[in-house]
């Protein structure tokens, strides 16, 4: 297993107090759109749950540079924006094809394909409508880099890119390299922009910021280790989607490529390597530590 975190760290009340500030802020964040039933769609999905790992991720990555958190809220809800649209697309008939996303129908299925798209697409938007008009107090120039993060992650290089190479693989043998390259891309990317721009908000050195970059790689490869186990070994009530979905969509995973105990060794060594980039920082990376280890001890 991952080494635990320093015991001086309550790690539950500050992922309890993240939580709370990531869903207020989500909350506020869409307000009257027309028409109403495109914002009922995209607080649906925006507001339907989750870890909100990613959010909490950037604020961790800012104070960690020792900025402002309260700058890089409008950055960490659109971090879970992005996530959302790619969820909303990634469950549509013609993608992923599923039912079931946190625990309830997913959006398609509650208001159809066409606006579970449009969704998608005005959610993407608006995230960058959040870090170009609603930051406070951030230099222009440091906003502008937050903002080539997220083109960078949501585009081709990124999140698209990685579900292209997904979809082409189903049904087929897939080597560790291509496995990888899609989950860096899928998973990894947005996680990778997580930390990176909570970073740069928080005005890291490059120092840092790539030891942010190192970490938020082997979180980001565990992490999705972790959800192909899962997939697995959890129940559809437990995870709040539709469990086995990879092996009736015929996908490579890690457990069918490696085995479950492979799988598990190389999440917890990946975490491992992850902690061990910000070990300079000691005591002030506590919460990254901390969220490392959550990423391989969750259920769900």
């Amino acid at each position: 297993m991952a080494e635990a975190v320093s015991s001086t760290f309550e790690f539950s009340a500050y992922l309890e107090k993240a939580r709370a500030r990531v869903e207020s802020a989500l909350d506020e964040s869409l307000g009257p759109e027309n028409p109403e039933t495109l914002r009922e769609s995209m607080r649906y999905s925006l507001l339907a749950g989750g870890k909100r790992l990613r959010p909490i991720l950037c604020l961790a990555a800012c104070e960690l540079a020792g900025g402002n958190s309260d700058q890089a809220i409008p950055t960490a809800v659109a971090l879970e924006m992005i996530h959302t649209m790619s969820l909303i697309h990634d469950d549509l008939p013609s993608m992923d094809n599923d039912d079931l996303r946190r625990g309830r129908p997913t959006n398609h299925k509650v208001y159809g394909d066409a606006i579970a798209i449009l969704a998608g697409d005005a959610l993407l938007t608006r995230a960058f409508e959040m870090v170009a008009i609603r930051t406070q107090g951030v230099s222009s120039e440091r906003l502008l880099k937050v903002v080539g993060e997220l083109s960078l992650v949501a585009g081709a290089p990124g999140l698209v890119g990685g579900q292209v190479v997904d979809l082409q693989c189903e049904g087929k043998k897939v080597d560790l390299e291509t496995l990888e390259f899609i989950h860096l891309h899928k998973t990894g990317a947005l996680l990778k922009a997580c930390v990176t721009c909570g970073g740069l908000i928080g005005g890291a050195q490059e120092d840092l910021l790539n030891a942010l970059g190192i970490y938020a790689r082997g979180i980001g490869l565990a992490f999705q280790i972790i959800d192909d186990i899962l997939d697995v070994t959890a129940s559809s009530e437990v995870l709040g989607k539709t469990a086995g979905k990879d092996l009736i969509a015929d996908k490579t995973t890690y457990p069918k490529l490696l085995g479950l105990d492979e799988s598990r060794r190389r999440a917890n060594e990946l975490v491992n390597k992850s902690k061990k980039a910000l070990e300079p920082w000691k005591d002030s990376a506590a919460p990254l530590f901390a969220l490392a280890d959550y990423i391989t001890n969750r259920d769900r």
